[in-house]
């Protein structure tokens, strides 16, 4: 059973990703592009209708919204254009991760919360002023 939901949760996944990308699809009707990117925007938001903190509640929603918005959109869209694009969403996934571009981006991170360090540490000790107290 437990195989069985994660081969659910990956098409899911995958089927996120095609509505992604059968709304940027110029075969695609644009009320099935509206609806998708929306479909799509909710299950990749951190922002919820209902927050995960809420006992069972919170994580409810996204077992039913998600699921039925997407299953709603695949029916507007044509099965071969769909099709199309999920092929395109597991060949995505396929992928192999790139470990340079996360060590960049890391590093961005880390040189911006550094730099922000350091002008909150330069605020403070070069003024007197700015006490907390």
């Amino acid at each position: 059973m437990i195989e069985r939901l994660k081969v659910w949760a990956r098409s899911i996944k995958r089927d996120v990703h095609a509505l992604y990308l059968a709304s940027r699809d110029r075969r695609v009707p644009w009320y099935a592009k509206a609806l998708g990117a929306a479909v799509a925007a909710y299950a990749l938001s951190p922002i919820d209708l209902i927050p995960d903190f809420i006992p069972v509640l919170g994580y409810l929603d996204d077992l039913i919204i998600v699921p039925a918005g997407i299953f709603l959109v695949v029916r507007l869209i044509p099965p071969e254009i769909m099709a199309q694009h999920r092929a395109a969403a597991a060949a995505a996934s396929a992928r192999p991760v790139s470990r340079k571009a996360a060590a960049v981006i890391i590093a961005i991170w880390l040189a911006c919360m550094l730099l922000g360090g350091w002008l909150v540490y330069r605020w403070f000790a070069l003024d007197g002023t700015h006490n907390l107290r």
